[in-house]
């Protein structure tokens, strides 16, 4: 599973990197980012999306990787 920010939607309220703080920082204008590839730890699945459902814009989503 991956996170991703569409930087479009995105406000700028932090609340992905106040829930997720493993997953997401903060840019330099306080507008939120994945941090790295965005590549979700199995043990951090759960703070991911608490973020996704506490983004007041919608601007974060999950993206499941398919296992082949």
């Amino acid at each position: 599973m991956k996170v991703q920010i569409n930087p479009e939607r995105c406000q700028g309220h932090g609340r992905c990197y106040d829930l997720a703080p493993g997953l997401f920082t903060e840019d330099d204008e306080g507008y939120g980012q994945v941090i790295g590839d965005g590549v979700v730890p199995p043990d951090a699945e759960r703070e991911a999306r608490i973020a996704v459902s506490n983004c007041p814009e919608k601007a974060i989503t999950l993206v499941e990787e398919v296992r082949g």
